[in-house]
């Protein structure tokens, strides 16, 4: 069956079933798989299948763009070979930062900057790296935007607070407010040297049927 890649934030419906289509990154780079479990205007429902990450320590910042650079260098540092085993792993996509916002505008908040660990790599423990440890996520439901362009710190706000307020009224809101505690995702699918067709996400987890959460 022909593998399909349309334009971003569009899903497919065959034979009156609703398939998930994969940001366009992802057709030549890999990326956890899920199903779309419900869509409305401005959001989308994924149930995220168990995966490994590799992510760094908490990182405490005031800005988010640079808390995912010094994290994205360590990672990378680490798939090239700067781990116990000199083992080189490929990139995958997205670089997932997760936030754990502070409690004022000129406070630092925490990151954690991840890369998703290749299906290959995680039948067997990834090589370790003392400045960075593995998150084993249960299979995982959470509410996500799309957004385009380079981020920046100011947009990420902004990006966020619109995937809330799209999520408001629809059966999924109280679910996701119950699960985040103000904790949210920032998913970046391309290279930073690619200026065309960006593909981000915002990511709010969400708790149903007793299923693990972005946020343990």
């Amino acid at each position: 069956m022909a593998r399909l890649f349309l334009l971003t934030g569009l899903w497919l419906c065959v034979l009156g079933v609703t398939v998930a289509v994969f940001p366009p990154p992802c057709s030549r780079i890999e990326c956890p798989s899920y199903d779309l479990i419900g869509s409305g205007k401005g959001y989308e429902i994924r149930r995220y299948n168990s995966t490994v990450w590799i992510s760094t320590a908490a990182i405490e910042d005031i800005s988010l763009v640079d808390a995912t650079r010094t994290g994205f260098l360590l990672l990378f540092d680490y798939i090239q070979g700067n781990n116990e085993y000199k083992r080189k792993i490929e990139m995958t996509a997205p670089v997932l930062t997760q936030v754990k916002p502070s409690d004022g505008p000129f406070c630092k908040s925490s990151f954690v900057v991840s890369f998703y660990v290749p299906k290959k790599n995680q039948a067997d423990p990834p090589p370790p790296n003392a400045q960075l440890h593995l998150q084993k996520w249960l299979p995982t439901y959470a509410a996500v935007r799309q957004f385009g362009g380079f981020v920046h710190d100011a947009d990420v706000g902004v990006e966020a607070a619109a995937l809330k307020a799209s999520l408001e009224g629809s059966t999924w809101y109280e679910a996701v407010e119950k699960s985040r505690s103000g904790a949210y995702a920032v998913a970046q699918y391309n290279s930073p040297f690619e200026f065309d067709h960006r593909v981000n996400e915002i990511w709010m987890p969400s708790t149903m049927d007793n299923t693990a959460v972005l946020y343990a």
